[in-house]
């Protein structure tokens, strides 16, 4: 019995070992989580306020146009290798568009037939493949056509309107290192799984044109889709959940100052029935400050037509690995878990209306944050996460982040377009709003004419 009384107590001594173990263990897991949020929001805060003193910095700069070119020369040290490409293209429209002249210059192509709106996206035109000099007359849809290996139709004209636009490039096609000069366009093209479509990421695009020039070039192409849409949205509600660059935040100053917001614009150009704003200045997709798109979604109206989520510039100003979680886990209060559970809430409360997500602007600020903070990721990351659980839950993506268009590492985009490096002024935020129209348009337009498909 004394052996048996031994062996209990033995067995309970080492139960008893365990038990405070697991409650060490448990213990030092509780306060290293206390320790880490408390560190992060130190952490965040002085990120916040820093991005303040950088925006009135590139703002008091902003309208010199020799001391906000030499700023972004001086900065452009601290710049991801994913952003800041397009050197030597000036500040104004002018000397954009000279450059553009004198690029185009060393073409071996017809100035004439070439150099006004030529829409060529998604062609695989291979290895010598010479199409110059023949006549394609306008409105001529050559969708799809494959020209192999040195396939010569010397001699076609291309003038304005022939349209190639749309391709679907399925399975595992390549469409890689297309050379995409003047004013090609792969915007809209529907790519499914495995196609490739190398030339169309923000790095490759910057070394064809400055951001400047593309944003000038899209706007155009914008404004004609536009304008020979003949769809109808009369009848669509739309719903616009954001942060500051939806709310037109920094122009609050102003009186009526959400007229200028892209929401408002696009009410206009869709001649939608009602667009509602749910931008909120500060406010992220994930929880890390107040307002997060995962904890108001909800506030979406019930009867809204269509969603447009535009969010991350906020997210990455202060996005770490920890910070961005794991695909496997989708932890809540990291980036991944919390945009898993804003999408996969939207697709159920919400299971009648179109959904599209629209990823950030690249932008000088998050870049110039690194300079200090080596463990922020590249806005990159989170774009690349975006795309991918749109994917996962069938959302369309508009990526603004790598159309190449208003982007402020080019010191022309903030001379004419966003003054504090993040923020559009009135003629920026109608840009921002064409592009956003004419992608709707292109997505969900329907009856969109042969030229813009």
């Amino acid at each position: 019995m004394e052996k048996v009384n031994k062996v209990l107590l033995l067995m309970i001594a080492m139960a008893a070992i365990m038990l405070a173990a697991v409650g060490i263990d448990r213990g030092m897991q509780a306060y290293d989580a206390w320790k880490w949020e408390s560190e992060r929001l130190v952490r965040y805060e002085q990120a916040y306020a820093d991005v303040a003193d950088m925006q009135v910095t590139i703002s008091q700069l902003s309208q010199d146009q020799e001391a906000i070119t030499a700023f972004i020369e001086e900065t452009k040290s601290y710049f991801d290798t994913e952003a800041g490409a397009g050197e030597g293209w000036g500040t104004s429209q002018e000397d954009a568009y000279g450059k553009f002249e004198e690029v185009w210059a060393e073409q071996d192509l017809p100035e004439a037939e070439w150099s006004e709106e030529l829409d060529v996206s998604g062609d695989g035109l291979s290895e010598n493949a010479d199409i110059t000099g023949n006549q394609l007359l306008e409105n001529i849809d050559v969708t799809g056509n494959g020209l192999p290996e040195n396939t010569d139709v010397t001699g076609n004209e291309l003038p304005k309107g022939p349209d190639v636009t749309g391709n679907d490039v399925s399975g595992n096609s390549g469409v890689s290192s297309n050379d995409l000069d003047g004013y090609t366009d792969i915007s809209g093209n529907w790519i499914e799984e495995g196609g490739e479509i190398s030339g169309n990421t923000l790095t490759e695009r910057q070394e064809i044109r400055s951001s400047y020039m593309e944003t000038q070039m899209q706007n155009k192409i914008d404004l004609e889709v536009i304008a020979e849409n003949s769809a109808d949205f009369s009848d669509i509600s739309i719903t616009c959940l954001g942060d500051s660059i939806t709310e037109a935040a920094n122009l609050s100053n102003t009186e009526d100052y959400q007229q200028y917001s892209y929401p408002s614009r696009l009410k206009e150009l869709l001649n939608a029935e009602s667009v509602t704003n749910l931008g909120i200045g500060g406010s992220s997709i994930g929880r890390y400050w107040e307002n997060a798109f995962v904890d108001r979604y909800k506030e979406i109206p019930e009867d809204t037509d269509l969603i447009l989520v535009m969010g991350g510039t906020n997210d990455g100003f202060c996005m770490s690995d920890k910070d961005i979680g794991t695909m496997e886990e989708r932890k809540a209060g990291t980036f991944i878990g919390d945009l898993d559970e804003l999408m996969r809430g939207l697709r159920e409360n919400y299971p009648e209306a179109e959904i599209v997500f629209v990823t950030p602007l690249p932008n000088i600020l998050h870049d110039m944050l690194k300079k200090e903070r080596d463990y922020l990721l590249p806005q990159s990351v989170l774009v690349n996460i975006i795309i991918q659980l749109a994917t996962e839950y069938d959302i369309p993506v508009i990526d603004l982040y790598n159309s190449n268009i208003l982007d402020t590492h080019d010191a022309a985009v903030i001379y004419n377009y966003m003054p504090d490096g993040v923020h559009c002024n009135p003629k920026g935020y109608s840009v921002l709003a064409e592009h956003l129209a004419a992608e709707l348009v292109r997505l969900y337009g329907g009856d969109v004419p042969k030229e813009q498909e």
